[in-house]
């Protein structure tokens, strides 16, 4: 006797599985966009900057690999929970925060990006648009995301990969960063520091300088 073949479908309704899929090729389009400047400078000065910590690959796995593997195969499908709708759409519209902050962040950088815990030459400290409220946007841009990634991938391992992924990059790599920049920009850095937060807001106490 034949039997029908078995196909494992996990519990995430297939709508909010899109809207990850499609909001991570929008944000990796960002990526690839903003980052034309930096890539080409690379390029035409054959410089290969040191990486300052391997944490920086481990989120992949969160946002990427791991999502990946829970859409396209059936293999974390024995993690799988299950949320009301509306929840859902809750973290979609989390994660439409999340793209249009990350893709703020980026558009307020501008040539100044580098993936990388140094300053360039001719790089300035950009205080204005996003940089005016909070100093790490694309770091709060993750969080955001990382938030939302259980609300649309309704699974254990899928849904909080980026969350446990990201938050040993964050306590790692800020602290470096910001003594990079406050060795390259002395007290105006400090002085920013004062008045913004790392990745929440310090209302009323950002302002034009």
């Amino acid at each position: 006797m034949l039997f029908p073949l078995q196909v494992t479908v996990n519990m995430t309704p297939p709508i909010f599985l899109t809207l990850y899929v499609c909001g991570f090729l929008f944000a990796a389009s960002i990526r690839l966009w903003y980052t034309q400047e930096y890539r080409r400078k690379m390029k035409e000065m054959k410089w290969k900057p040191a990486l300052d910590t391997w944490l920086v690959y481990l989120p992949a796995f969160g946002f990427f690999i791991i999502p990946a593997l829970y859409i396209l195969t059936p293999f974390l499908a024995a993690a799988d929970y299950t949320l009301p709708e509306w929840a859902g759409w809750a973290g979609a519209v989390l994660f439409a925060g999340a793209l249009l902050l990350l893709w703020r962040s980026h558009a307020d950088l501008g040539a100044n990006f580098t993936p990388v815990a140094v300053v360039q030459e001719g790089q300035r400290l950009v205080t204005t648009g996003v940089y005016r409220y909070i100093r790490h946007p694309m770091y709060a841009a993750h969080f955001l995301w990382a938030f939302a990634q259980p609300l649309l991938l309704w699974n254990w391992i899928a849904g909080f990969a980026l969350l446990i992924t990201f938050i040993p990059l964050y306590y790692v790599r800020v602290p470096v960063e910001e003594g990079v920049l406050a060795g390259r920009f002395g007290e105006e850095y400090r002085e920013y520091m004062e008045r913004t937060g790392r990745i929440v807001p310090k209302f009323g106490q950002a302002h034009n300088r």
